[in-house]
């Protein structure tokens, strides 16, 4: 599939093409920036060579209804659709999704939220529709990979009539966030899902993001793109009673103090110039400006990377990218300077040989530092192109149901666990068959205790395990008084502790986890449902009127395995499941396995 990759931005266009199978290859590329006076400079890549020059384009518009003109030039034709960055998606759109009329409308509706971006993102999509009326265009959004955020990161705490409006926090840079987080993941030779990334996107927009094992746990900037770091124009974190100061003290209407947030603060206003590459040779030549310039932006990036650590309780990796994070080994020397403390150290000599060319990853962390430390380029548009193909792929028939099986609150126990809240060479009782072979409750049971309260009475499934986890629900957890990580089986380092109460004995024991809802299944079933160990897909449980649908549901494959979904209560309250139900394969939000090192 040949697909064309639009980044339209309110002064500059990106595009790419990009042939996408098994891999996906870029066959052209083209920026246009710098319209003014009737023309443009433009930069074009194709086959390995590279032109630049002006071109007799005065705005965006113009260089859009030129490209298909442009395309035949370079040979490129036959398209198949084309993808569009559309920054902002609210609450409504969650996921990429294909572009009719209604959908337009509906994305017209949240300019307030992105007024910089998103009237240009539909310039595009409205011009598109011009010249090639007959292929599909389809919207990714970078506030997508951000919908996984929970409620604690995304809600400001403000009246209620505001939220009901629309008032939370939702995130940007989110195709360039989870690419890197990809890459970094190859790079170090581990899945992403059991790793804890901090990327920080460095540019004229600037932004960073936890991605905590797979997913985008919280993110700087905000309900708009103005929020979080210091950036080229615009000012990132700023207390909000600066509207009534400056209102009282200098007569600005909220107009104009919204424009000078976006446009003219940040690097901008500090320095006059929005540019990094200024700003640091002005302050190597003595410009005080500059230098507390440069000096702001690294700690407020540094402070966020240590925030962002302690979110996720744990760090492996920082991922640099974007124009300042890709070329400036200063400022990535400032950032990092001072996190020694969490085993976050780079070497000065592999942070100044930096070479990124053919997508590498190079590793810049001190040698035997606990924490890596990555510079990539971002892949904004392979990210799109790819986003694209997979909404436009064919979907596969919905099959069969899937048994639904609430899981309540139990703790695996290991064998010294057993010994300290039993008595020396106890032995569990097997008392009730589970449905998955070889497993079974035992008669036996345990206290829960935590800073709050007990639970009572939690059953104890065997047989036992080398370590012991502990699983309970979000509302038990709020029983209890501890915050449990929502965590994979088997995932247990850096939780939480908790005391354990048996008839011989106490034990305070790490391992207290809110079960990631996942799918049980043999090689015979998962090869029928066109499943794979560690896919992610999404459930839909419960009838149209009031069903629901779990996303990111972990398939995981085991011999002799029965096939079933496991929830908690929690879960199975808001789907109204008792004690068990059935689900349904949603195959057109089935999680797309994205190749992490393209050509």
């Amino acid at each position: 599939m040949k697909i064309l990759v639009v980044n339209c931005g309110s002064s500059s266009l990106k595009v790419g093409v990009f042939e996408v199978g098994k891999t996906a290859i870029e066959v052209f590329k083209a920026s246009y920036e710098k319209f003014e006076a009737g023309s443009c400079s433009y930069k074009i890549t194709r086959g390995g060579k590279t032109e630049t020059g002006e071109a007799a384009f005065g705005d965006i518009a113009a260089a859009l209804r030129a490209l298909p003109h442009i395309l035949r030039g370079h040979r490129v034709t036959e398209l198949d659709a084309v993808g569009h960055r559309v920054v902002h998606g609210g609450k409504k759109f969650r996921t990429t999704t294909i572009l009719d009329q209604p959908t337009i409308e509906a994305i017209k509706t949240l300019t307030p939220l992105a007024p910089l971006h998103n009237p240009a993102n539909l310039l595009a999509v409205h011009i598109a529709q011009e010249v090639w009326p007959n292929l599909p265009q389809v919207a990714v959004f970078d506030t997508a990979f951000h919908s996984t955020i929970p409620p604690r990161a995304t809600t400001y705490a403000v009246p209620k009539a505001w939220r009901d409006a629309g008032l939370r926090r939702f995130g940007f840079h989110g195709t360039s966030h989870k690419y890197v987080a990809i890459r970094a993941a190859e790079e170090i030779g581990a899945p992403l899902r059991d790793l804890q990334i901090v990327s920080v996107h460095l540019g004229n927009g600037a932004s960073v993001c936890a991605v905590s094992r797979g997913e985008s746990l919280d993110t700087s900037m905000g309900m708009t793109p103005l929020e979080g770091l210091v950036m080229g124009t615009r000012s990132g974190d700023v207390d909000p009673g600066l509207f009534g100061f400056l209102s009282r003290q200098l007569g600005m209407s909220i107009d104009e103090i919204e424009d000078a947030l976006y446009s003219n603060s940040g690097l901008l206003s500090l320095t006059n110039s929005s540019d990094m590459r200024s700003v640091e040779d002005r302050a190597a030549k003595g410009d005080a400006n500059a230098q507390l310039a440069i000096e702001i932006y690294a700690y407020r990036t540094r402070k966020y990377i240590g925030a962002y650590a302690a979110a996720m309780g744990g760090l492996d990796a920082v991922v640099f990218t974007g124009g300042i994070g890709e070329n400036s080994p200063s400022m990535r020397r400032r950032i990092c300077d001072g996190l020694e403390f969490m085993g976050l150290q780079i070497d000065h000599e592999r942070n100044q040989s930096v070479e990124l060319a053919d997508n590498a990853a190079p590793q810049i962390q001190a040698y035997g530092a606990k924490v890596r430390v990555i510079v990539t380029e971002t892949a904004e548009q392979l990210m799109i192109a790819r986003e694209t193909a997979a909404a436009l792929a064919p979907k596969a028939p919905v099959p069969q149901p899937v048994s639904v099986a609430v899981s309540a609150r139990h703790v695996h126990l290991s064998r010294p666990a057993v010994e300290a809240l039993f008595g020396t060479g106890y032995q569990l009782t097997p008392a009730v068959p589970l449905r998955q072979p070889g497993q079974w409750a035992a008669s036996e049971r345990v206290t829960l205790e935590g800073p709050k309260g007990r639970l009572e009475r939690v059953a104890i499934l065997g047989p036992e395990r080398p370590g012991t986890q502990i699983e309970i629900s979000r509302t038990d957890g709020f029983a209890l008084g501890i915050d449990a990580p929502v965590r994979d089986s088997g995932k247990l380092d850096g939780t939480p502790t908790v005391r354990l109460i048996g008839p011989a004995g106490s034990l305070e024991t790490g391992g207290l986890i809110v079960a990631a809802r996942h799918i049980h299944t043999n090689p015979d079933d998962a090869e029928r449902l066109g499943l794979a160990d560690g896919m992610l897909v999404d459930v839909h449980i419960g009838d149209e009127e009031r069903g629901l649908v779990f996303g990111k549901t972990l398939i995981r494959v085991g011999a002799g395995a029965v096939t079933e979904m496991h929830i908690d209560t929690d879960e199975a309250n808001a789907a109204d499941i008792r004690v068990n139900g059935e689900g349904s394969l949603v195959p057109d939000l089935r999680a797309v396995a994205v190749p992490s090192r393209e050509a």
